[in-house]
């Protein structure tokens, strides 16, 4: 059985409906941010699905040094801050370091572990210790059955806030796979499992000093995973992705994004 964890007024795992996951790759500016985060909670009160809103204050797993990487975290974290609050939705994002660690726990309602860094047992058991729900991202050179060391990092604080993202395994160069293996095998440890659509589709380092992707095939992947009774679905969205400063090649038009999660919710709701 699925553990069910409350992240505000936000239940995901159990036999509850999919939960999104969404926001812009990384943090341009306020007004960007505040204008997404509007737009998401409008099209997700239309659908009736519940939003976390993501966004990154700091992208420092980069494929060159002169990639844009975010405001940073202080800037960055009040700007999650007044979205949190101004909106009263729940707010995601990654850490890098452990000194990060306890100023995000003050403002975020889920801390996100990269998949680079899912293995760094101290990073690890200083976000699980903050009490705060921990979204640990499967490494892309992990099998799904190695997850459950990490659960149990996160468990060994007492934490049971633990969710678990499925983000693509690497194949060959530049490429990304998802095994659709991966969401029963992961959710048989009991705790929510998460599907990201849109870094599943990033072809990593894929144009030289950035990355590409392959958006085109989100639609496709999202049906699969959701197919098989995951608990939430994680994607990047911009309103004009060709002009995105972060995984625009990956991220979904904002425009595009209702009709996709009607689809979602239509699979969702026949697999529970």
């Amino acid at each position: 059985m699925v553990k069910e964890i409350t992240i505000g007024n936000i239940k995901i795992g159990g036999k509850k409906p999919l939960v999104l996951i969404a926001g812009p790759c990384v943090i341009e500016n306020e007004a960007a941010t505040l204008h997404c985060a509007e737009r998401l909670m409008t099209i997700c009160n239309g659908v009736s699905i519940p939003l976390i809103f993501k966004a990154s204050y700091d992208k420092a797993n980069r494929t060159s040094v002169t990639s844009f990487r975010g405001p940073g975290m202080r800037e960055g974290l009040a700007i999650l801050r007044k979205v949190k609050e101004s909106l009263g939705v729940p707010v995601i994002s990654d850490i890098h370091s452990i000194e990060q660690v306890h100023p995000a726990a003050e403002v975020l309602d889920v801390i996100q572990i990269p998949a680079f860094l899912c293995r760094q047992t101290d990073l690890v058991v200083a976000v699980a210790a903050t009490g705060r729900v921990v979204n640990v991202k499967k490494g892309q050179f992990l099998a799904p059955w190695d997850m459950q060391n990490v659960v149990g990092k996160v468990r060994s604080t007492g934490n049971e806030g633990i969710i678990l993202t499925e983000r693509g395994v690497s194949f060959g160069y530049n490429n990304l796979v998802t095994d659709m293996r991966s969401f029963p095998i992961m959710r048989s440890f009991g705790y929510p499992v998460v599907f990201d659509a849109t870094h599943s589709v990033q072809l990593p380092g894929g144009q030289g000093g950035s990355s590409g992707g392959q958006r085109e095939f989100v639609e496709y992947l999202s049906r699969a995973a959701v197919a098989t009774g995951i608990d939430g679905i994680f994607m990047e969205v911009h309103e004009d992705p060709e002009k995105a400063l972060c995984d625009g090649p990956n991220s979904i038009k904002l425009d595009d994004l209702p009709a996709l999660l009607k689809t979602l919710k239509a699979i969702d709701g026949i697999v529970k």
